[in-house]
């Protein structure tokens, strides 16, 4: 199944992309598949919200989904569109079916990205088992034109106090540990490196082995909460400026 799922995905990334970046994409594969066992997992404890701004700028909004039916059909297509509409569809009938939400922030009414949560369970076996109250926060997408603006941000937090008054306590999520992009999310959102770990299964028993972890260590990730508050600023500045435009057509249209 795996096997014929990475062909796949590979056939419809080299009709879109070409010969020579099929290659290129083929060679990170090969490098994914031999790390692709080794996690960095993160985790947050919700009791901490008190201390974060949930507060969304006025040109972004957030919207849980909690099943197929609530999406509006041309943002699943842009969800499903952005890697391989077959198996993203799949992945999403399996991910409502076990109680997941479906996350979507717009900026100016135009979707942005998306995230997944799940409370009480994971969709994969996990690293150790997850409580009651417990959320995993999984497949966090900003999409190439909203990236740079502290989407990720906004939306990890917005989601946050929403599960707060949920019930939520303790989230949890994971990034490979070749995936620098999902690693610099990680560290520029409130959660907190817990360490990195492979795990292994074998007649349904999961076995894990957990490393001594220097990916992210203080000053790097001291630069990433850096440029993430920067990225911050940038959209609140670009709030401040929309919304001063928008006087400004106003006033001139009363005083005409």
């Amino acid at each position: 199944m795996m096997t014929s799922a990475s062909t796949l995905r590979l056939a419809v990334y080299f009709k879109r992309n070409g010969f020579w970046a099929t290659i290129r994409r083929a060679g990170l594969a090969l490098k994914r598949a031999l790390l692709s066992n080794r996690k960095v997992i993160f985790y947050y404890d919700m009791s901490e919200q008190s201390s974060l701004s949930a507060d969304l700028p006025s040109s972004l909004s957030v919207e849980r989904k909690r099943n197929e039916a609530e999406v509006n059909p041309e943002e699943l297509q842009e969800i499903t569109g952005f890697w391989n509409p077959r198996l993203a569809r799949r992945n999403i009938e399996q991910r409502f079916g076990l109680g997941a939400s479906l996350w979507l922030i717009r900026s100016e009414d135009r979707l942005a990205g998306y995230g997944w949560t799940l409370q009480g369970r994971t969709v994969e076996r996990h690293y150790f088992p997850l409580g009651e109250h417990d959320v995993q926060f999984f497949d966090f997408q900003v999409f190439p034109k909203y990236r740079g603006r502290a989407i990720d941000w906004f939306l990890i937090n917005h989601i946050f106090s929403r599960l707060v008054a949920d019930g939520g306590r303790r989230a949890f999520g994971e990034a490979a540990e070749w995936n620098q992009a999902s690693l610099s999310s990680f560290a520029m959102s409130p959660f907190r490196l817990l360490g990195c770990a492979r795990k292994l299964t074998i007649f349904g028993c999961t076995i894990v082995w957990w490393h001594r972890n220097n990916i992210l260590e203080p000053k790097r990730k001291a630069e990433f909460k850096k440029a993430s508050v920067a990225a911050k600023n940038r959209e609140e500045s670009r709030q401040e400026v929309n919304d001063r435009r928008t006087s400004m057509e106003t006033n001139s249209g009363r005083y005409r």
